[in-house]
């Protein structure tokens, strides 16, 4: 099915598309793909699609069905997993009272609601503690450790934060407070004061499991003191083991929309998660579909765009713990009530979004003033809201295709600020790295994401060093920028059975990208802007045929300038094809990624 001639170079001679990237086509071994095709019984552009990827014939079966059997490793073989588990093993044996400490993001409420649901399950007794991002910030505190202490908490769990807190764990240390870290940021040669600190990203492991998001550690967690109540005999007639893969819902959401690449265990976590979604066990998840108007099966996209924005507003605009409550709640009238809540928060976290990027976009674009920006997208500004800087510094990131921070100042001079990045450049360590020399009071993360306090005084020296720390990265990273295609098709070509047949790759997401193929040379007969920034287009082929495809927030950008002033000229097209089932019919259509004028 690739139908078009392609050079050895650049796919459809492709050098510098609109959105500034050359085209190249996936090395294919065509002997591979074709023994792929053959002995799996897939579409010969299946085959090819797994070929491209890297996919051999051993790898194969795990590859197409992802199961946990195959692919998650014994929790054991994280350093002091096993310290970990017989300690809180000990606690529900003891009827101790445990508190898990969450970070307020999607995978900090899925870690923690795991832990409660797990708790629930087999008679210990745990509380949920979600700090405010406002008058918090992120991580443990010592005035929330303390506040849990005088509740009679023996044992803290966090989740999804605790590996930089050294200062409020040193704390805890002295009130005679445990604590067990379960995270999975980027930790330091020194790590905090803690009974065990599970984490598949401490300098001393072997980073095998390093693309775990916390969710993932924490089920791992789950699993390991499952075994040692097992083992110490906990589990009787009357005290039934409880069936942990009902929570992979709950697993796979936070996997999506944490962005950790869905390959080994998180493939197979959020492709059995997907399942048991299916079934609408958990009834705030039921709740939050139906408040979204999630009216199909669910998969990456509605985890990632309609449910976790949702279970996110809680933690970035309204109460913290609302999504962790939503997702461990047995009350239907309450899961409805909390969906609702969330919803409405949504919709208020969208027009503070909109509003902050406006902002930053603006100061960026005015010292741009015609020019390449410099190597960091830097933007902050007083009154901005810090639940929202994270997703502008994403969609600067997307703009701009650079790293980019955006810092939010507070009337006290306190500034808190999100960094994105793009691939091959480490934007946690160099955050790390600037803690270090002081250019901030903390701040932490992981390769593509991280976060940052500091005073306003010091944004100056901090924008100075990651420009001058991270240019030689970014030089090198946007010097290769590449946009990779599995296939060439026309028009005609894009058919539902296509589609259907691509399905057994899924899921889609980072690490496993929905398949991208180029339509070139097509028409554009159709393209007019709807929503917030997307233009809608419609494609006619020289040989026939029509396809509906739509480009996202692209209006005020080169891409999207070029469609929209581009009815009659012919484009070659690049994206990634899904079925419409939108009307009496099923279509096939396209969301575009890039474009240039053929």
């Amino acid at each position: 099915m690739t139908d078009h001639p392609i050079t050895d170079d650049f796919a459809l001679d492709v050098q510098h598309s609109l959105g500034g990237r050359a085209w190249r086509l996936r090395p294919c071994d065509e002997r591979l793909a074709v023994h792929l095709s053959q002995q799996f019984e897939l579409e010969d552009m299946v085959g090819r699609v797994l070929a491209g990827r890297g996919v051999t014939p051993e790898d194969a079966p795990v590859f197409l069905s992802p199961s946990l059997r195959s692919s998650l490793p014994d929790p054991s073989v994280l350093k002091d997993m096993d310290v970990a588990a017989d300690r809180i093993a000990a606690a529900i044996a003891g009827g101790e009272q445990l508190a898990v400490f969450g970070d307020y993001d999607v995978d900090g409420a899925t870690s923690s609601a795991l832990l409660k649901k797990f708790m629930d399950a087999v008679g210990g007794r745990l509380r949920i503690y979600i700090p405010d991002r406002i008058t918090e910030g992120y991580g443990p505190n010592s005035t929330a450790l303390a506040q849990l202490a005088s509740e009679g908490v023996g044992l803290v769990i966090t989740v999804d934060c605790g590996t930089l807190s050294y200062e409020p764990l040193a704390a805890a240390a002295k009130m005679g407070l445990e604590v067990i870290v379960v995270d999975h940021h980027k930790a330091e040669s020194e790590l905090p004061t803690a009974l065990a600190v599970v984490n598949p990203n401490r300098l001393d492991e072997d980073g095998n499991l390093g693309q775990l998001a916390a969710v993932g550690v924490t089920f791992l967690l789950v699993v390991a003191v499952n075994r040692a109540l097992r083992r110490a005999g906990w589990y009787t007639a009357d005290r039934l083991e409880p069936d942990l893969l009902a929570w992979l819902d709950v697993v796979a959401l936070g996997t999506v929309c944490d962005v950790v690449p869905l390959t080994g265990p998180n493939r197979a976590l959020v492709a059995q998660g997907l399942k048991v979604m299916a079934r609408r066990d958990n009834i705030g998840l039921a709740a939050l579909a139906d408040v979204a108007r999630m009216d199909a099966a669910p998969a990456v996209y509605h985890l990632g765009f309609l449910l976790g924005p949702r279970v996110n507003a809680g933690g970035r605009v309204g109460e913290a713990d609302l999504g962790a409550r939503l997702l461990t709640t047995h009350d239907p009238a309450l899961a409805r009530s909390l969906a609702e809540q969330l919803d409405l928060y949504n919709s208020e976290r969208q027009a503070l979004e909109a509003d902050v990027q406006a902002q930053a976009l603006a100061s960026v674009l005015s010292e741009k003033n015609g020019e390449d920006p410099h190597p960091v997208v830097f933007a902050s500004g007083e009154g901005w809201h810090p639940g929202v800087i994270g997703i502008v510094a994403s969609r600067l990131t997307d703009r701009f295709g650079r790293p980019s921070v955006v810092i939010a100042i507070d009337e006290a001079g306190d500034a808190k600020g999100s960094a994105r990045s793009i691939p091959g450049v480490d934007i946690g360590a160099a955050i790390i790295e600037a803690a270090r020399r002081g250019h901030i009071t903390k701040g932490g993360g992981h390769a593509m994401a991280a976060g940052l306090s500091a005073r306003a005084d010091q944004l100056p020296a901090l924008r100075a060093f990651l420009e001058e720390w991270l240019e030689a990265r970014v030089e090198k990273a946007r010097a290769g920028r590449v946009l990779d295609l599995d296939g060439v098709l026309s028009l005609k070509g894009c058919t539902l059975d296509l589609v259907k047949a691509l399905e057994a790759l899924a899921p889609f997401g980072m690490g496993n990208p929905a398949p991208r193929f180029a339509l070139p040379s097509v028409e554009l007969v159709r393209c007019d802007m709807v929503g917030r920034g997307h233009v809608r287009c419609i494609f006619a082929g020289s040989g026939g045929g029509r396809l509906k495809a739509v480009a996202f927030r692209v209006a005020d950008q080169e891409l999207g300038e070029a469609l929209l002033k581009g009815i009659g000229k012919r484009f070659h097209v690049a994206g990634r094809l899904k079925i419409d089932d939108w009307g009496a019919k099923p279509r096939v259509e396209m969301t575009i990624d890039d474009a240039v004028l053929a």
